[in-house]
């Protein structure tokens, strides 16, 4: 029982395939919208309030920073959404061997970036 086993894992090191990646990434996304929330909220609440902070606030989101902002988080939310259809899918068992979890993840990827360019064009 003597084996010489690594300490410490290098886990930058490591290479994951392609499910592995879109599964992280549907974590951080997942993140991402759940700390962005109140946030949103607040946009929400701001341009409810009146017409001065409504206009206050278009103002506010009419900068490239706050569009590219918003940009991200539309393609999180589209992600974290093609992803969870995928994972829904492999629960159901319509996606059953690693050809088809790979090609799942590829359309993810493919439909959450075409939809966020579709929205981002009609957005920005």
């Amino acid at each position: 029982m003597n084996k010489k086993r690594p300490k410490h894992l290098a886990l930058h090191l490591i290479k994951l395939p392609l499910p592995g990646f879109v599964s992280i990434l549907h974590r951080i996304t997942g993140l991402l919208l759940f700390l962005a929330l109140p946030l949103l909220l607040l946009m929400l609440q701001y341009s409810l309030r009146s017409i001065e902070t409504y206009t206050e606030l278009m103002g506010m989101l009419a900068r490239p920073l706050a569009k590219l902002a918003i940009l991200g988080l539309v393609w999180a939310f589209l992600h974290h959404f093609c992803a969870g259809l995928r994972y829904l899918a492999i629960d159901l068992h319509w996606i059953g061997n690693i050809a088809q979890a790979r090609n799942s993840s590829w359309l993810v990827l493919f439909a959450s970036l075409v939809l966020t360019v579709l929205l981002g064009a009609k957005l920005w």
